[in-house]
């Protein structure tokens, strides 16, 4: 891939090259709840200094020096991402070699024996005769945490690029004069009441909850997100069916003209899809329904604004009935609402697709 090239304002009289490469793998560093804070800030300052920023900007911005933005720009330019990791610190060190290293990083990456899941270092420091602190080390300077889990979801839709491109590019480029919305419903949000007080957050100790609590049943939440203004539309519902699915999708046409042409986004559950909805959509030709390729909710930008109500809201609320729920339901969408703003959605790197292979 080609790189960019762009100056350093004001005190560099050098350029910082930054290949596109490394400016995706940045951003994505910068982005990051889980690397360390210090090579956070140091892939924040590249990305800053790449763009030209001032360092009497950076220098307030970071609460460092200009000695140190010197520093680092200059290890990135001689190592690359490399450059922004701590040096080996002077002491002793660990005392092996590197081909002592490279036989630990071979074990921890083969499974240890059953029915154990995964390393831990005096695990693997028993085995290999080395110290716990020494496999900790180890591990730290390659990054490997045998603790940690992740997730996926893969898709196994045959036509995940051409539906996948569809939404993107109603994302990026929809038809003139069209609405988009994003749509999706949040099952089965429980009103749960508190039997005890709520002790609140004071200097030194976070807000507590007691253990115990009362549910007063569930709401269905349906959401409808316009695209590129961030409003909201929403309706709660007892259960998820079709009707419900139906009534909302009325709610949504209403929003608009009546000879504008609106484009849903919605993902393949059963309820979206019933003769019902055929019939409705039959009825009204300037409504488009565009479902996401199997397993990929993601792609429905609705999610990341269900995420947001769930932590603002639902995760620590109180609700003392399901009509408590519902009111403070739509009290949040009024709120988001007031000062809506779309989404900056990226889709970075489109190779980046876990695949199912079949034999």
């Amino acid at each position: 891939m080609g790189s960019v090239v762009y100056s350093l304002m004001f005190t560099s009289p050098y350029e910082l090259e930054l290949p596109d490469d490394d400016r995706i793998e940045l951003t994505k560093i910068s982005r990051s709840r889980t690397a360390k804070a210090a090579i956070v800030q140091r892939s924040q300052m590249i990305l800053a200094m790449a763009e030209g920023v001032p360092y009497s900007i950076l220098i307030e911005r970071f609460g460092t020096s200009s000695t140190t933005l010197t520093r680092w720009r200059k290890r990135f330019r001689e190592r690359g991402i490399a450059g922004l990791s701590d040096g080996l610190k002077s002491g002793r060190g660990d005392g092996i070699t590197a081909k002592d290293e490279a036989r630990i990083l071979a074990a921890t990456q083969r499974r240890p024996p059953k029915p154990l899941t995964h390393w831990t270092t005096r695990r693997l420091a028993k085995k290999l005769g080395y110290s716990h602190m020494t496999i900790a080390r180890v591990w730290n300077r390659a990054g490997i945490q045998p603790h940690r889990l992740g997730r996926y979801c893969a898709s196994p839709d045959p036509d995940f690029e051409e539906k996948a491109a569809d939404i993107i590019g109603l994302y990026l480029d929809p038809p003139a004069h069209a609405a988009v919305f994003c749509v999706d419903e949040k099952t089965a949000i429980q009103a749960l009441d508190r039997k005890l007080p709520i002790l609140p957050l004071s200097p030194g100790r976070a807000e507590r909850h007691g253990f115990e609590y009362v549910r007063h049943g569930t709401l269905s939440l349906y959401a409808a997100l316009e695209v590129h203004t961030g409003h909201v539309e929403g309706m709660t519902a007892q259960r998820h069916t079709s009707d419900a699915f139906i009534t909302f999708l009325d709610k949504i046409v209403a929003t608009q003209p009546a000879d504008r042409e609106i484009h849903i986004i919605c993902d393949n559950l059963s309820a979206h899809k019933t003769k019902a909805v055929k019939a409705w959509l039959a009825a009204r030709p300037s409504v488009h329904i565009h479902y996401t390729p199997t397993y990929s909710s993601w792609l429905n930008q609705v999610e990341i604004w269900f995420g947001k109500i769930q932590r603002d809201l639902i995760t620590r609320g109180v609700f003392t009935s399901t009509t408590d729920l519902r009111r403070k339901l739509m009290s949040y969408i009024r709120l988001h609402n007031r000062d809506c703003r779309p989404f900056n959605w990226t889709y970075r790197n489109s190779k980046n697709r876990i695949r199912v292979h079949t034999s």
